[in-house]
């Protein structure tokens, strides 16, 4: 057997070597950590220090987007959607029915139809019986026009020779007339319909014509009156939607367009169809004038 002492001695030397680069990448992901947190501590400061108003604004505009304030509709793309649109033609861009309205069927708008005829006629005869039994009104009973269109009951004041309703020239009211519009007032909360204001002047122009003011603003200032009138008498002032002047656009005597009858206020307590048809002209010019906005944002973008 070999001696130990022969055996040759092998020296193994381990080389240590450095690891290897890691890489930037984690520096990237803290930074955008900490500009995340300073952003989001910065707009826990920004919603701390705003006030009630201002929260209620912010929470306002992500439950009702720009689109669906100017254009209507439960969503933003409701407005050009073919098939949420509803209506009678799905092509419209601004058919869709709002939130919370239905389509009234034949037999519900007859129904309703009856029912303010109604309730019309019945109103009609209360003011034929309070002016008949009210000795100031009952004298200017001839001045006294009331009948049923097709818009609802229709309330005519009229002028006589020697009995006008307002100074010449001016909007300011005669005792009597302010008795009357402030008796009719009272009575008109009976019914729950709106009604619509309408001012008119005879033929006979004012001496600086259209240019300067003219009986439009005149017959604009006269129905402004008489809702201020109808209003101090109890009429509620929600019930008023429309007060307009017409001028001498539709005359009362066809015939005679200068007579003083054709000077007159005109009070119609519409029927559920009339308003109807109101607001959706109203609806309509908005949704028009939005599309017409929101048209020239994308040109000038």
């Amino acid at each position: 057997m070999a001696d130990d002492s022969q055996r040759p001695i092998v020296i193994k030397r381990i080389k240590k070597a450095a690891g290897g680069a890691h890489g930037g990448a984690w520096k990237i992901a803290y930074a955008d950590f900490v500009t995340a947190m300073m952003a989001f501590f910065l707009l826990m400061w920004l919603l701390g220090s705003a006030t009630k108003a201002t929260l209620q604004g912010i929470a306002d505009h992500f439950n009702t987007p720009l689109k669906v304030a100017l254009l209507g509709g439960e969503g933003a793309g409701d407005a050009t959607s073919v098939i949420k649109g509803g209506g009678e033609d799905l092509t419209r861009r601004t058919g869709q029915v709002k939130r919370g309205e239905v389509e009234k069927s034949d037999e519900q708008k007859a129904a309703e139809a009856r029912q303010d005829a109604a309730r019309l006629s019945d109103l009609k005869e209360k003011l034929d019986r309070a002016i008949a039994s009210n000795p100031n009104m009952a004298q200017f009973k001839n001045q006294l026009k009331i009948d049923i269109t097709t818009e609802g009951l229709r309330i005519q004041i009229v002028d006589e020779q020697n009995r006008p309703m307002f100074d010449s020239g001016g909007a300011v009211m005669k005792p009597y007339t302010r008795e009357i519009l402030r008796e009719i007032g009272k009575t008109l909360n009976e019914v729950p319909y709106r009604i619509s204001l309408s001012g008119h002047t005879d033929a006979v122009p004012f001496i600086g014509g259209e240019r300067g003011y003219s009986n439009w603003e005149l017959s604009a200032d006269r129905a402004n009156a008489s809702r201020r009138e109808l209003v101090a008498g109890g009429l509620e002032e929600g019930k008023v939607l429309r007060v307009v002047g017409l001028a001498s656009a539709i005359p009362f005597d066809h015939d005679n367009p200068s007579a003083p009858v054709n000077r007159r206020i005109s009070i119609i307590v519409m029927n559920r169809q009339a308003e109807e048809a109101i607001m959706r002209e109203g609806r309509q010019f908005d949704a028009d004038s939005a599309q017409a906005v929101a048209e020239k944002l994308d040109v000038r973008r």
